[in-house]
């Protein structure tokens, strides 16, 4: 993948061609064997790290900011003292699990940098001048070349939105998780949307369903009539959009019932998003035998004097917190029930599934939890989220 990048975009491959030692790692370029000085006068050799912003996998476009990193001590000049005229940041970050930087630099022209090029051809002038004065011989143009590490991750091209954000290490707390979503219809589609565009291990799917015409007026995307004719099951129909994006999708096109609830024991999390009870329950008994976390979604709408109104509630668990369920998960199919109307709007459903990945988040340590509920609902008639069953 990443040689494909450089010899694809004009800017990486003018720097590989000039002798430059560069590297593609995740969303980051990196530099390697540029000279500088330190503060005894010594010629050192030190890294550059930018982010890369790509128009697509294969092609590099202007890079979104001047700024870049650096994995060395502070450059100075030939006479011992730091180059200030770059100063920006001089503490250690780390990027991901593989690249932690030791300051950043900025100098940004006019109008900024056209191209990588230009952006690390400037820096390695900055930086490499007074080793260069000191000693001609120095160079970071080596022509040596870098095996390609070939970037091997769950997407099929690379995630530069995390790098360009610096949450690639914060993203990479759930890099090991097995994800499953039990359902695929309003809310369990746009839970799969956001799941998809996450680094998880592996994502499986169920659902015995058919994808029919009203499922498109409640799921992300929109589904052409020649999708529609196809007459997919909705496992078939998801896994085609989103392994666009995820490798590591696995169809379960069936029903979990009694007899196959042993494969969720192999899950690290489950969204359950089905609208029978009596399954629910039976779900998440075993859920919390097995010890596996969960978060499970309702969803409730009515017509009340020719409008809409109702709730819909996100209730999870965990090995340390699953006393409040049997409040909120019954075992029968109530008419009575708040969440069970058969009503879907799209942006009820969305919300729904949000406010479920926004806890499983929080579960996995990416957001911070000061509330730690494990019961949340949501009243459309006055736009309030109640918070219960909360954990010290």
């Amino acid at each position: 993948m990443s040689q494909q990048l450089i010899n694809h975009s004009p800017d990486l491959k003018r720097l590989r061609d000039e002798g430059y030692e560069i590297e593609v790692r995740g969303g980051y370029l990196l530099i390697h064997h540029i000279p500088y000085m330190n503060s005894n006068k010594e010629v050192q050799f030190g890294v550059l790290v930018t982010t890369l912003t790509l128009s697509s996998n294969e092609r590099t476009t202007t890079p979104d900011n001047h700024v870049i990193y650096f994995i060395g001590d502070n450059p100075c000049e030939i006479d011992g003292s730091y180059i200030t005229s770059i100063q920006n940041y001089n503490e250690p970050t780390i990027l991901n699990h593989e690249i932690t930087v030791s300051r950043t630099f900025s100098n940004k022209p006019q109008n900024g940098y056209p191209d990588y090029y230009q952006k690390v051809k400037r820096y390695v002038e900055i930086i490499g001048g007074p080793a260069n004065f000191t000693d001609p011989s120095t160079t970071a143009r080596t022509f040596k070349v870098i095996e390609d590490s070939s970037n091997e991750t769950v997407f099929q091209y690379i995630d530069t939105n995390s790098s360009r954000a610096n949450i690639e290490r914060i993203n990479s707390k759930i890099s090991n998780q097995k994800i499953g979503i039990i359902g695929l219809g309003g809310t369990g589609s746009y839970i799969l949307d956001m799941v998809a565009k996450t680094p998880v291990k592996e994502i499986h799917i169920y659902d015995a369903d058919s994808f029919d015409q009203h499922n498109a007026f409640r799921s992300p995307g929109a589904a052409s009539i020649e999708e529609l004719k196809l007459n997919q099951k909705k496992t078939e129909y998801f896994h085609g959009i989103y392994s666009r994006m995820h490798k590591n999708i696995h169809i379960h096109d069936y029903f979990v019932t009694k007899e196959n609830l042993v494969e969720l024991s192999q899950l690290d999390y489950v969204f359950i998003c089905i609208d029978k009870n009596a399954l629910r329950k039976l779900i998440t008994d075993y859920l919390v035998d097995k010890g596996v976390p969960f978060s499970d979604v309702g969803l409730g709408v009515n017509i009340v004097d020719d409008k809409l109104t109702g709730a819909l509630r996100v209730t999870s668990a965990n090995p340390s917190k699953n006393d409040h369920l049997p409040l909120r998960i019954f075992s029968e199919d109530a008419d009575n029930n708040e969440y069970g109307s058969n009503i879907q709007i799209a942006e009820l459903n969305a919300l729904n599934g949000m406010l479920a990945i926004l806890k499983w988040k929080k579960y996995s340590g990416i957001y911070v939890d000061f509330e730690n509920e494990h019961h949340s609902s949501y009243s459309i008639g006055v736009s309030k989220i109640f918070n219960e069953d909360a954990t010290a």
